[in-house]
């Protein structure tokens, strides 16, 4: 009996591709059915086992067999069979044997024809495809060899070839299909990918080095396997990717497998109780060397899409994990922030003077805390990959300011010697504290609005003790404003104060320029604030137009005096010079209806003065009349619910005005 020497089938091509001559396969297969007939002839019956055929789907057919041409044909070239194939791990030429022989077996053409077929071929069939799924098994468990490549490639040609005539049998009935199909070998691919995967990982603690200066074992064996993962993926991208189709996206398989194994060895590891220490470097991984070292990687970008991996732990363990870690560094923080305010307090015992630097007191306090919070929050962020939940640490703050607050008030009640030179250098801490805190974007307002009050008592204490003892150099000073010494000789009484100030200033040495700026521009407020309540006291009577139009000129030219000193010495308050020549315009005006619109042009102007104030100022005219006042009120009344849109901050509400009016 002849031998039928079939077509090679490759299955990403159609059917009439072949690797024979079209004379060759004619002269074979025509060789074939003849002695098919002479075989038929003498055994009779044996044709009735073909009626039990199973009839292959028409579209697998192979292509009819075109004419012979009148010319000899070329010969053929040696062509391996099956087991020499799959010898040399040529799978996919492996495949394409079986495939032609399942075509010839089950085909409708060869049922047609009545070829005879026994079941031991079918057996025989079945044992060369399990051995063919068994060498494709060893090459892509062996997928990591870089000898094992060829062999890799045709595994997944394999795949394809077998994948493409499970679709074909797809639409026939269970029962009438080979025993065999489905392969599934995509399935198999996929499975064996999965467990290659995991015993690698398994693996890795044995055959990966470099972590042998970690200090515990937990760290050991996450650093390897965070190795392990960061090879193979260089591997896969570099080697193994080339042996598969696009279609595959075989490197964003494997990144999904090695993060689910990682995933899953995490997860085992965090069940108990975790250490301090490993829980740190278990976040770190989580949040920082995994995402940003090993997928970051230049070579990885372009090949894998990170963003679709999901977490490394579920919410739960993550959770339970990152508040282990943020209750230590708060607890951390704090203790360093306590640490911190308690060296500065004993620098104040010692009787020495703060540190000189640019000819100005400094202390290191504010810069040694914001650089704790800030390094804190920033390994904070780094560890738990997240700005938000870093934040907390932040909140130390409260505790540390309080304490700040008590310790300046405590400094204040003594008596060091050193103490304005220390408060000098405090003050210094109290502003950086201060733009710190404003610029925290993050820190909820209402927060924010506590800290920075606590922060402006801080400097308020401060601020006062210098304040204190120049309002008191300055009280018989204030004492003759507008009292009738001061209507007779108001160039040299407001002379003497500014003189007075002039020289208090110029005291205060040793000061941050800053600081000094905002102690000057203090120190202008409540002069100009005692000025206005001096004159709200009503010791001066004017009683006619010459004398109420001397008063507002007075009235002018020692605001143009007194804040021209100040802004000269540093005051940012240019505001003030506005308020007193305001004021002036009410003495100065006549005509009742002109009073009332510029009334309410003060009022308007500044929001927060009283109607106690204006009445206090309009009883320095002593020539109007009840009913004048009276309709001044009800005007006031009515239209001062119409502030303008930026008003200067406040003023008039820390005037106080003593006595009740009638």
């Amino acid at each position: 009996m002849k031998t039928i020497q079939l077509p090679t089938i490759n299955l990403r091509r159609k059917s009439k591709d072949v690797l024979e001559s079209p004379e060759a396969l004619s002269a074979s297969l025509c060789a074939a059915m003849s002695t098919e007939q002479t075989e038929k002839s003498s055994n009779g019956a044996g044709g009735e086992k073909r009626k039990n055929k199973i009839r292959f789907p028409d579209r697998m057919r192979i292509t009819g067999l075109k004419k012979r041409h009148k010319h000899k044909p070329p010969e053929v070239p040696v062509v391996l069979d099956f087991s020499q194939n799959l010898e040399q791990n040529h799978l996919a030429e492996a495949s394409q044997h079986l495939l032609a022989q399942e075509e010839r077996l089950f085909s409708s053409e060869a049922a047609d024809e009545q070829v005879p077929c026994t079941g031991g071929e079918e057996d025989r069939l079945q044992k060369d495809y399990e051995a063919l799924k068994l060498q494709l098994r060893m090459v892509i468990h062996d997928s990591f060899n870089t000898d094992n490549q060829a062999a890799l490639k045709s595994a997944v040609t394999t795949i394809l070839q077998e994948e493409e005539r499970d679709h074909v049998w797809e639409k026939t009935a269970k029962h009438e299909r080979p025993v065999w199909r489905p392969m599934e070998c995509r399935e198999i691919h996929n499975k064996l990918l999965q467990m290659v995967v995991e015993v690698r990982l398994q693996r890795a603690n044995e055959e990966e080095s470099g972590a042998d200066k970690l200090s515990t074992s937990l760290k050991k064996d996450i650093c390897r396997m965070g190795k392990r993962i960061q090879n193979d993926l260089l591997q896969v991208v570099r080697d193994v990717q080339g042996c598969y189709p696009p279609e595959f996206d075989v490197c964003n398989m494997y990144t999904q497998l090695y993060h689910q194994a990682f995933s899953m060895k995490l997860q085992e590891l965090t069940q108990s109780n975790t250490e301090l220490e490993d829980c740190i470097y278990i976040l770190s991984w989580i949040n920082d060397y995994y995402p940003k070292g090993v997928l970051q990687q230049k070579e990885l970008q372009s090949h894998i899409n990170s963003e679709a991996l999901g977490p490394l732990l579920p919410t739960e363990g993550l959770k339970t994990l990152e508040e282990q870690y943020l209750s230590h560094k708060e607890a951390e923080v704090k203790t360093s922030l306590s640490s911190a305010l308690k060296k500065e307090e004993e620098h104040w015992q010692t009787g020495e003077k703060p540190e000189l630097m640019d000819n100005y007191y400094i202390s290191h306090l504010a810069l040694d805390v914001i650089h704790l919070v800030d390094g804190a929050i920033k390994e904070a962020v780094t560890i738990l990959g997240n700005e938000d939940k870093a934040q907390r640490i932040l909140f130390q703050l409260s505790s540390f300011l309080a304490s700040y607050k008590k310790s300046i008030k405590e400094l204040l009640k003594g008596k060091n010697k050193d103490i304005s030179d220390i408060l000098k250098a405090n003050l210094v801490s109290i502003k950086q504290l201060r733009e710190y805190i404003k610029a925290r974007e993050n820190l909820p307002e209402d927060v924010k609005g506590t800290w920075l009050s606590t922060v402006a008592d801080l400097r308020e204490s401060c601020h006062r003790y210098f304040l204190s003892t120049i309002h008191k150099e300055l009280k018989r000073h204030y004492q003759k404003l507008w009292t009738q010494a001061w209507f007779s000789s108001s160039h040299n009484i407001t002379g003497d104060l500014l003189t007075a100030l002039e020289d208090q200033t110029t005291r205060i040495t040793f000061l941050k320029p800053a600081c000094m700026e905002e102690l000057l521009s203090q120190l202008h407020t409540e002069v100009m604030m005692e000025y206005v309540r001096r004159m709200l006291k009503r010791k001066v009577k004017l009683k006619e137009k010459g004398e109420q139009e001397t008063a507002a000129t007075f009235l002018c030219e020692d605001s143009a005096r007194i804040n021209a000193l100040f802004i000269r010495t540093g005051s940012k308050e240019k505001w003030l010079s506005n308020v007193l020549p305001k004021m002036s315009e009410v003495l100065r005006l006549q005509d009742a209806g002109s009073l009332r619109s510029e009334i309410v042009t003060l009022t308007r102007t500044y929001p927060d003065i009283s109607e106690r104030q204006v009445l206090a100022l309009l009883q320095l005219k002593t020539n109007l009349s009840s009913e004048d006042v009276r309709n001044i009120k009800d005007s006031l009344i009515e239209n001062r619910t119409s502030p303008v849109s930026e008003p200067p901050p406040p003023f008039f509400c820390n005037v106080p005005v003593k006595r009740m009016l009638i």
